[in-house]
């Protein structure tokens, strides 16, 4: 892996592939798996996909905490900060996650106020935003994350104007969301209109007329059942498996769906807005993750150098703390990415690192925990699980993407 000072663009590849790969090169998987380190190489998440609020609730961070997460794109990261932990170690596979998670902390601390905070990484389609980054972040950055905005693509354009033509739009999940909303357009559905519904029966309504009649198209059941169609959501081959759980993948995803569109209430979730409309609603009293609202924007901008954020593996930066110094870790779905050995060796540096009561949390593309059996019992005897309680957060979590949530808190 590595090193702490490792360049966003460098080695990423190397990275991810270490990763996925489990399967023979030129095997039919371990093409699917190549493939999918290729796609996965870029820019994937313009915003994460696991509710931050959830998390919060379910790590009850004190005050004072050390935290250890994957970045993903940054998101989560930057709403934690609103409990106040005095630590916040964050690390990503993917550099391009590492070079938006930088700016995301330089843009907290140095642009001037909310107002253009907000429209930088809420809007993120204002040309106002580049003289924005010329005038008070180009400069303040790091060489190597400096270099990763200024790249210019082979139209000339500078990689960061990307917010100044809606960076939601942008990366393999903005991609995917603008595919399926071109998609359901062809289909006569304009999916966007599900926001103009006033209450959750008004939901319900539109979902059961307008979009779960898209999944028993025959064009999206046979395009679904490809492993590759699920890449633009971040899902690796076996990954897919699990989603799956040996169903029709078209009948998994209405599902998951359904619980997007009509399990909450859409002034309330911003992962409903991201997927229907390809950004957030207008303004600050629109649903917005924790970090991008007025209310919480100077707390976190005091406390976004309490940040250290890397381009490695969770694995190898826990091996770097000292034995019982941590308080909470959150996972995503990383684990179902993982092999045995793999899953053994995080968990080894998450139980030595664990400080009594330590949390942890981590979201399954299937519904059940995947450790036990797998991770080796005389670490697992340490940590329990909280069954209810995690169907409970799970429940409550507005993505609506995962079939599991999953706490675990370490016993002494």
């Amino acid at each position: 892996m590595v090193s702490d000072s490792a360049a966003p663009g460098a080695g990423g590849a190397g990275l991810i592939g270490a990763a996925v790969h489990r399967e023979a090169p030129l095997s039919r998987a371990g093409l699917l798996e190549r493939a999918f380190s290729a796609a996965f190489s870029g820019l994937v998440y313009p915003q994460i996909w696991e509710d931050p609020e959830v998390d919060l609730a379910a790590l009850a961070l004190p005050p004072g905490a050390r935290l250890a997460t994957i970045a993903s794109g940054g998101c989560n990261m930057m709403s934690y900060l609103v409990a106040d932990p005095a630590e916040i170690i964050a690390v990503d596979l993917n550099p391009h996650h590492v070079a938006l998670g930088r700016l995301k902390l330089a843009g907290a601390r140095l642009l001037p106020n909310y107002a253009t905070f907000y429209r930088f990484f809420g809007q993120a389609d204002a040309h106002a935003n580049v003289g924005a980054y010329d005038r008070f972040l180009r400069d303040a950055l790091d060489p190597e994350t400096r270099a990763y905005w200024e790249r210019r693509d082979w139209r000339a354009r500078r990689r960061v104007t990307q917010f100044s033509r809606n960076f939601y739009a942008h990366g393999l999940l903005g991609n995917f969301i603008a595919l399926g909303q071109w998609a359901a357009r062809r289909f006569g559905v304009d999916l966007g209109a599900i926001t103009q519904a006033r209450d959750l029966a008004e939901q319900r309504a539109f979902f059961d007329a307008h979009i779960a009649p898209l999944f028993d198209r025959p064009l999206v059941r046979w395009i679904t059942r490809r492993k590759a169609s699920l890449f633009g959501l971040g899902i690796p081959p076996a990954q897919y498996d699990a989603l799956a759980g040996g169903r029709d993948m078209a009948a998994v995803l209405r599902e998951r769906l359904e619980k997007l569109a009509c399990d909450f209430p859409i002034a309330d979730n911003y992962f409903a807005w991201q997927a229907f409309t390809g950004g957030y609603a207008p303004g600050d009293a629109g649903p917005l993750p924790p970090y991008l609202r007025s209310a919480n924007f100077a707390a976190m901008a005091a406390r976004a150098d309490r940040v250290r954020l890397v381009n490695r593996s969770l694995t190898d930066r826990l091996a770097e703390e000292p034995a019982a110094s941590l308080d909470a870790y959150v996972l995503l779905d990383a684990q179902d990415w993982m092999t045995d050995a793999q899953l053994n060796a995080l968990w080894r540096e998450i139980d030595r690192t664990a400080r009594p009561g330590a949390r942890v949390i981590f979201r399954t593309a299937g519904v059940e925990t995947i450790l036990p059996g797998r991770v080796a019992e005389a670490t697992l005897a340490r940590w329990r699980y909280h069954a209810a309680e995690s169907a409970a957060f799970g429940a409550r979590d507005r993505s609506a993407i995962y079939g599991g949530f999953h706490l675990y808190t370490r016993e002494d």
